[in-house]
This record gives C-alpha cells, structure tokens and sequence, in this order.
C-alpha cells in the first residue's frame, strides 16, 4: 500500500474534486439559485465547509452569487459544459444498443423513429432473428395517427410541431375515431407508452414508448412490432415491461430526469 506524501496528497485532490462535483450537480438540481444554506443541507456538509468550495468555483467561473441576494447559481463555465454535453448526445448513438438488446431479449423487431420534415421517420431498425418479421424501412415515414409510434409523438412533442399533420390526418379519420383522439392522447401520455392491433397493418401488433432529452422533449419513439400470432403487445405485459425499461434507460442516458421521480436506467431499479 502506497502511503507517501505523493500519493496522500493524489487521494485528497480526488476527494475534492468529488466534493466539488456534488455542489455543482446540487446548484444544478436546486437552479435556478439557492442559499448557502440549502445548498449545505442538500450535500449534507458544514456550510462553512461549503462556503470554501463554492469561493474556488466561483474563481473558476462554475458558480456565481448575486450579490443582491447572496444566492448562489452555476456559472457561465458550468453551462459551456453542460451545453457542450448535451449538444454531443445523439439519441441515435444512445439507443442502437439497448435496441438492439430488446431485439435479443424479445426477438420481435424493433426500430426507433425521431420526428421529420414530413412526420416520424424511421432511423435504425433491429429486424426480428427468425422466419417470421416484420421488416420497416429505414427512412420510411410513419402516419402521424394511423400508427403507434405517430400517436406517441402527437401525444408527447408539442401541438405547433405536428398541427398541420395532425389535421390533415385527422380529417381522413371515420367521425368516431375524431372523437376519441384526445382522450387517447391523454392515455398515452398518463401511461407513457401506446400499444395498438393491426392500426397500420392488419395481423401486425405495436407498442411504442417515448425517449426523452435532458429537457424533457420527446426526442424519438422506440417501437417493437410483430406478428398479432405471435407476439403480446398487451400494454401490461412483458414485452411493454421490457419497451418502458429501454425507453427509460435511453432516456436517462439523454440526461432526462423528470419531476415525478428521478429516471434511473433498468439495472438501478
């Protein structure tokens, strides 16, 4: 065990940077400002102690204090990186493998769309490893109320984004069907995902669940399809189970905490 002053001095800078880590994310958690006290009590630390740390990072340009207030807030460093690491996150990149993974574990195809010039667009695609699939396109583009991934972005992006499709679909749509649409996008945005059988194709089954970005946009939509001979799309079942853990773990990875509980990925549940 290497015990000398070297090596000592290695373990406290570490401890410090952990410390300071914990204050920057407990300013982010409590933004947009906060006392010194609050903030104490969030790290559970001596203010006094706290105080200390957040005079360095207010040298660094992490924090700042208003001095009309005496409230402390990230500082313009701390936002440079936080907008530099949400600007490399890729919902593309962060879902290929747990797409792939619920491909696996389900072994029903499965593909992830994000919102287009002209609607959901069909971007990666895990195609089911047997006789029977149901292969999507890659570039195909969904219908925004004929099918589940459409009905989960109009459920969760905002009405400007998806208006004038919505209403040009909506129009098309049997009287019956008009009418019961905002009560099924109220549905799906109480139980976060949408399940539906032979809505775009007779005999083909979906369930499809939003992923989130660190603003709480819907970013994209996972969907699992298969054979309605085949393939339980029940919204209580395994298969939705499997859906709503990817979606979240992707999401989490995408910087999505929401307000009614933190999202934690699947193996920290």
């Amino acid at each position: 065990m290497d015990s000398t002053p070297d090596s000592s001095n290695g373990k406290q800078k570490v401890r410090s940077a952990e410390v300071g880590t914990d204050i920057l994310k407990a300013l982010a958690s409590l933004s947009p400002s906060t006392s010194l006290s609050r903030l104490a009590e969030q790290v559970q630390m001596p203010a006094s102690k706290v105080h200390r740390y957040l005079q360095a990072l207010i040298a660094s340009g992490f924090a700042e204090q208003n001095p009309a207030t005496n409230h402390y807030a990230l500082g313009r460093e701390a936002l440079r990186v936080g907008l530099a690491a949400l600007g490399s996150m890729d919902v593309l990149k962060q879902a290929a493998l747990p797409l792939s993974q619920l491909r696996d574990s389900l072994n029903e195809t499965c593909f992830l769309a994000v919102w287009g010039n002209q609607g959901p667009t069909v971007v990666r695609i895990e195609p089911a490893v047997r006789e029977v699939t149901v292969v999507t396109q890659i570039g195909s583009v969904l219908p925004l109320l004929g099918s589940s991934t459409g009905l989960v972005f109009c459920a969760f992006l905002p009405e400007r984004e998806t208006i004038s499709l919505r209403e040009a679909e909506q129009r098309a749509l049997p009287l019956e069907r008009q009418a019961a649409l905002q009560p099924l996008l109220a549905t799906i945005r109480d139980t976060g995902m949408h399940h539906v059988h032979g809505l775009l194709l007779p005999g083909v089954d979906a369930l499809s669940a939003p992923v989130f970005d660190a603003m709480g946009r819907a970013v994209a939509v996972m969907t699992v399809v298969g054979p309605s001979s085949m393939f339980d799309a029940q919204a209580e079942g395994p298969a939705a189970a499997a859906l709503r853990d990817a979606a979240a773990g992707v999401s989490w990875r995408m910087g999505h905490e929401p307000n009614a509980g933190r999202l934690l990925p699947p193996a920290q549940r």
